[in-house]
């Protein structure tokens, strides 16, 4: 399996305590075999996206959603999802970071791999909510 991880970053490359549709861009990486290597930096064009009519927007979460599928993602990681978080795991598996550093996430990522093997490949949609503290933790996401 060959997994791609969308990193939901400020302009200075670091997480923020923000949703994931509040990032400024994508940081785009890929797994190849054991490792996961960077592959692109999006601009989140679509941040302000309806915000004026409602925040975390259906809206704005399908632009998203299409956007990054259109850039093969399947896994998403941010400090804080919203109520769209239940639109995204239809399609994504959503990971919660707590570490500012993507550096220090993809270490983390890259020990646990096989764990997000299985759970794109036994499932299609209702993916598992995944956290990063100091280790990993998975569990259900409720409707």
């Amino acid at each position: 399996m060959n997994l791609r991880f969308a990193f939901a970053v400020n302009n200075d490359n670091q997480f923020e305590k923000k949703h994931f549709g509040d990032a400024d861009k994508f940081m785009i990486y890929k797994q190849e075999n054991d490792k996961i290597v960077f592959l692109s930096e999006e601009t989140n064009h679509f941040k302000f996206m309806d915000e004026e009519a409602v925040h975390g927007s259906k809206q704005k979460g399908m632009a998203i959603i299409k956007f990054l599928k259109g850039r093969g993602a399947n896994v998403l990681i941010s400090k804080q999802f919203g109520k769209n978080i239940k639109l995204i795991n239809e399609h994504f598996i959503p990971v919660i970071n707590y570490s500012e550093h993507p550096d220090e996430v993809l270490q983390i990522l890259s020990r646990h791999l096989n764990w997000f093997d299985e759970e794109y490949e036994k499932n299609t949609s209702n993916f598992k909510l995944f956290t990063i503290k100091s280790g990993m933790l998975k569990s259900p996401i409720e409707k």
